[in-house]
């Protein structure tokens, strides 16, 4: 990192990007967090309420909602330089988009997701620059949220908001319903639920270090006639669990498509 960086919004993964950055030996004199409800900054971090009126940065990160885009960017108008590198989490917002509001010439989107928060993220990363030196720093701006991968096409963007984006949220969901149906038969309701999380926690785990494909691992734990194998034969009937999770993918990929019309616009 070459000069001072701006982070616009220190919420849930703003807050997540910071901790890390400072986890990872970047000097927190050089960080600015411009947010009005940002709490529990580092100390040394500097905290503006509002785009200050002197002074600009080298990076600036945008950790905000999509809906606050159009009032940040005329609030950063009257800086007499863009920032060197522009880096955005906004879901639905595109490069060309962010090209307009701030003039930048390296523009890299992010898609994070909410594990982040611990470390335990999947974040995909899309540039419109090909200079490697630009890449190698917007990655390791959000290595410390976890894993970090990259695409080509940007418009496979709205897929990955679709599936690792929101995807937490579906499996909290999951993890719920697994819960409830415990309790269902018989087990007390807090023991329901850390089995539930204890449960997907391993199989994921499982899954990440095996060389297997997860159907293959589904297969081996269903033995004929046993119990595993009743239950999958629910979820596999006429491939319920595989047509609702398409469909689930499908309403957030369309709503994604959405967001970035209303940024076009």
């Amino acid at each position: 990192m070459s000069g001072p960086i701006w982070l616009i919004g220190a919420g849930n993964m703003g807050g997540a990007m910071l901790r890390g950055w400072i986890a990872r030996g970047i000097d927190p004199r050089s960080v600015t967090v411009i947010d009005p409800y940002a709490a529990q900054i580092p100390e040394l971090v500097a905290r503006q309420a509002d785009i200050p009126e002197g002074g600009q940065p080298d990076i600036l990160v945008l950790a905000i909602k999509p809906q606050q885009l159009a009032a940040v960017a005329a609030a950063y108008t009257e800086k007499t330089s863009p920032p060197r590198l522009l880096l955005s989490i906004l879901a639905g917002v595109e490069t060309s988009s962010l090209q307009r509001a701030f003039n930048a010439v390296h523009i890299v989107r992010a898609m994070p997701n909410l594990p982040a928060a611990i470390g335990q993220g999947a974040t995909v990363l899309f540039s419109n620059s090909d200079a490697p030196t630009i890449k190698a720093e917007a990655s390791g701006l959000m290595a410390p949220l976890g894993s970090v991968d990259w695409i080509e096409d940007e418009q496979q963007f709205d897929a990955v908001t679709a599936l690792s984006g929101s995807g937490p949220g579906y499996v909290f969901r999951f993890i719920e319903a697994m819960a409830e149906a415990g309790a269902a038969l018989g087990l007390p309701g807090e023991l329901a639920q850390r089995l539930a999380i204890a449960t997907v926690r391993g199989a994921a785990l499982l899954a990440d270090e095996s060389g297997d494909t997860p159907a293959e691992l589904a297969d081996r734990v269903a033995s004929p006639g046993g119990t595993t194998r009743e239950g999958l034969n629910v979820l596999d009937r006429k491939q319920a669990l595989k047509r609702l999770v398409a469909e689930t993918l499908c309403a957030a990929k369309k709503r994604s498509e959405e967001l970035a019309a209303l940024a076009r616009g």
